[in-house]
């Protein structure tokens, strides 16, 4: 059970009422919306993600980005996102336990990865992997869309934001991550 509060419709007027109605209309009114609109310049904040979503799909391209977005929340262990994406990578017909990954989504993945356990271990390797299949302006977009996804994770699973009606008959399909297990 989420540790805030949902916020109701009644609730609600001025802006964070508009972003309701927004949200509604578009059939997208998330559990995770839903604890923002509590304060309306987080709410704003975190709808930043939609827009480097939108920068990275077209850096990298739409199932590149949803590999790297659930190469990032399964790491950090974010039942809610991880949930989100194990959806959509079904919607591209793969299998979400069992991804055969080419040399630039194993190097998207990878990356992803790394970041959410240790990014300042990223190497120089890794950057010059990188630099082959983007430019600079490019690599921005990738490693800002992660600090977003990686804050998304984080809200998610600090306030244990409830899985949305429509994840919930996938819930058992989402496996903690077990890497922190043994860190200090």
């Amino acid at each position: 059970m989420a540790r805030v509060k949902f916020i109701k419709r009644e609730e609600l007027e001025g802006e964070r009422l508009k972003a309701w109605d927004f949200q509604e209309s578009h059939n997208n009114l998330t559990n995770m919306k839903k604890a923002l609109l509590n304060d309306y310049a987080t709410y704003d904040a975190y709808m930043a993600w939609y827009t480097s979503w939108a920068r990275l799909v077209e850096v990298i391209g739409e199932k590149d980005a949803i590999l790297y977005s659930h190469a990032i929340s399964t790491t950090n262990s974010c039942q809610l996102c991880s949930l989100f994406f194990i959806s959509d990578v079904k919607g591209l017909g793969l299998d979400p336990h069992n991804i055969q990954y080419d040399e630039k989504e194993k190097l998207l993945t990878d990356f992803g990865r790394q970041i959410v356990k240790d990014p300042t271990k990223v190497s120089d390797e890794t950057f010059d992997e990188l630099h082959k299949y983007w430019n600079d302006s490019e690599i921005v977009t990738i490693v800002g869309y992660a600090g977003q996804m990686i804050a998304t994770n984080n809200f998610n699973s600090v306030l244990k934001i409830d899985v949305d009606k429509r994840l919930l008959p996938i819930i058992d399909e989402f496996k903690p991550a077990t890497w922190r297990e043994n860190i200090g």
